[in-house]
């Protein structure tokens, strides 16, 4: 359906559409840019004026009157017109263009923003990870952005005020090459409206190309890649791949110009013959006594204003078509349309209680069912273990309680109500999570602990606090700018290089920091020898206290101080129940877990 509205919408809808989004933001933003945009008009209306009437009264003045006052006073009129007006119309081109680089922060910034807001399952999805590249792509150097769209704008609205004044010129004394320019317009028009299309194709296919091809060339070269690239020797792979990419861009740029050649040659060949076409009119006037030499030059001048004046027109408006086409891409990523649905009730401040029903999963596009018939009840302060082998469906446990996913079939409540009908961050504040791939930042460990908090009253001495609690004061101690040390080295020479260890213990602070009724462990020790993982669950387990926990492994570090244990194999809850009993099932799945890892937790 969408693609059948798509092709229904004319360049007018697509051009007034996206103005009228760009435009009163931009105007908004900076309300400079538009005074700047008006006086341009202004002076790249007057300046072919300037050029058709003066040098024209020059010349009549040299074959008649030889008037030297006057021949003084027109090219004066005619040198320093064009020398001001032009430095004037330079000054408003550089001031817009600093404007331009406002603009193009101001929406990087958006389109970041919105990525970061987007549902998490469009964050794994190949259509949106391509409107996120098409977006991104036609702000940038496909449209231009908001200036490259105002400049066309502007272009129309100079060629139509500067029409207007060449046509009575033209009119007065050479009407048909008014009618030559038309004509010759209508060809190129139609042949430049074609090579818009061929490119406009062109940019649909090459989003894919671009995404491949910044990964290849630009993430690969990344120093997180360096020991495994070194050790497992990588190079000529990644740099093969890159050429691949690069040949794979190259090949796309050389097919989108040979299809566009023989439309900009015949272009080439129609402009030669209109200004043949041309001279020999203006000759022939010329020789007939109707006009004078300095005629010749006036409607000679005018004649090249007046195709330049409806190529701006036109041209402008096929060039805003394709650039607001472009631009489109950045409406149609930011509103993309929501993976899960919004609800608008607010958990209540209270003990909560969440239950899986029922509940079956599989991921968007698959087959396979994740998690099969899935029903617990997670009872306010209680701890949980959720245990299992690889691929048991742990981790998507985690996805769906958090709401990261929506669940296929069943439903999952909180204090007895889906969890589909409460908005979406309001749910999400009940949580504090450490994901095993959980992610720090290169800035400060301050504000990797405290986020947007970081610069609050009250903060720093909050950070401290937790920083001793999970056994980080002595490194922060030993680091001359302390907890505004900031993380790794690609911005700051004096960046430290955390251990893993340190790391997890930045991420379970940060987790803290949060003080959010539900805490959940999945996996961030995975790396960990069986003894020191065990080692931060424990001290974890002291520092959440009575809060409700849930701790996820595929090894039994939590299990001996959680209340339950969930085990989970093949999507399905196999054994539930406390230590005591499942490690006494005989041929129990957790029993013959705890059995071989015994010697790490007894």
């Amino acid at each position: 359906m969408a693609e059948k509205k798509n092709k229904k919408e004319t360049g007018f809808q697509i051009v007034k559409q996206t103005l009228k989004y760009f435009l009163p933001i931009a105007a908004k933003y900076k309300p400079g840019y538009f005074v700047l945009m008006a006086l341009s008009i202004v002076i790249n209306t007057v300046i072919p004026f300037i050029n058709i009437f003066f040098p024209a009264m020059i010349i009549d003045e040299l074959v008649s009157t030889l008037n030297i006052t006057n021949i003084v006073i027109y090219t004066i009129i005619t040198v320093a017109g064009n020398v001001l007006l032009n430095l004037l119309g330079n000054i408003c081109y550089v001031s817009m263009e600093k404007y331009a680089d406002s603009f193009e922060n101001y929406f990087n910034i958006e389109i970041a923003k919105r990525a970061m807001e987007m549902d998490f399952p469009l964050t794994e999805n190949k259509d949106a990870l391509d409107q996120v590249e098409k977006a991104k792509q036609g702000m940038q150097w496909y449209s231009g952005g908001v200036h490259g769209i105002c400049l066309k704008f502007q272009r129309i609205i100079t060629g139509i005020t500067t029409l207007a004044g060449v046509c009575a010129v033209l009119i007065s004394g050479a009407p048909f090459m008014m009618l030559i320019a038309v004509i010759v317009l209508v060809i190129t028009s139609y042949l430049n409206n074609k090579n818009n299309k061929i490119e406009i194709e062109s940019y649909k296919e090459l989003s894919k190309i671009n995404r491949i091809f910044g990964y290849t060339l630009f993430e690969l070269s990344d120093f997180r890649f360096g020991k495994d690239i070194r050790l497992y020797k990588a190079k000529n792979m990644m740099l093969n791949k890159g050429n691949e990419q690069a040949n794979a861009m190259t090949k796309h740029w050389k097919a989108l110009s040979r299809k566009q050649l023989p439309n900009s040659e015949l272009d080439v060949v129609v402009g030669a013959i209109r200004d043949g076409v041309n001279y020999f009119y203006l000759a022939w006037l010329v020789l007939s006594g109707i006009i004078t030499l300095g005629d010749f030059s006036k409607f000679s001048s005018a004649a090249g204003t007046f195709t330049m004046a409806l190529q701006d027109i036109i041209y402008g408006y096929q060039e805003i078509v394709k650039s607001c086409t472009y631009a489109r891409e950045y409406l149609l990523f930011m509103n993309y349309p929501p993976y899960i649905s919004q609800g608008t009730e607010k958990p209540k401040d209270c003990e909560h209680t969440i239950e899986f029903r029922n509940v079956f999963f599989k991921y968007p596009n698959t087959e396979n069912y994740i998690l099969k018939g899935v029903s617990i009840t997670l009872h306010s302060g209680e701890h949980l273990s959720v245990v299992g082998l690889n691929g048991a469906g742990k981790t998507t446990f985690i996805k769906l309680l958090c709401r990261l996913y929506d669940v296929t079939e069943g439903e999952i409540l909180l204090d007895g109500k889906n969890i589909k009908e409460y908005d979406f961050e309001e749910y999400a504040k009940i949580f504090s999570v450490v994901f095993q791939d959980f992610k720090l930042f290169a800035f400060s460990i301050l504000e990797n602990i405290a986020a947007d908090e970081a610069e609050n009253e009250g903060t720093r001495e909050r950070v401290e606090q937790l920083i001793k609690l999970v056994g980080l004061e002595e490194k922060t101690s030993s680091l001359e700018k302390g907890a505004d040390t900031v993380l790794f080295k690609q911005f700051e020479e004096d960046g430290i290089e955390p251990s893993g260890g340190e790391q997890q213990k930045i991420a379970i602070a940060r987790a803290l920091y949060k003080n959010a009724p539900i805490v959940i462990l999945d996996e961030p020790t995975a790396a960990l020898d069986p003894v020191a993982e065990y080692d931060i669950y424990r001290q974890f387990d002291k520092l959440v206290g009575g809060k409700t926990a849930v701790y996820i492994s595929h090894r039994l570090s939590s299990c001996k101080f959680c209340d339950k244990i969930a085990v989970f194999s093949d999507g399905v809850i196999k054994e539930y129940g406390t230590h005591d009993r499942l490690v006494g099932l005989k041929d129990g799945i957790y029993a013959e877990m705890f059995a071989a890892q015994a010697q790490y937790y007894t």
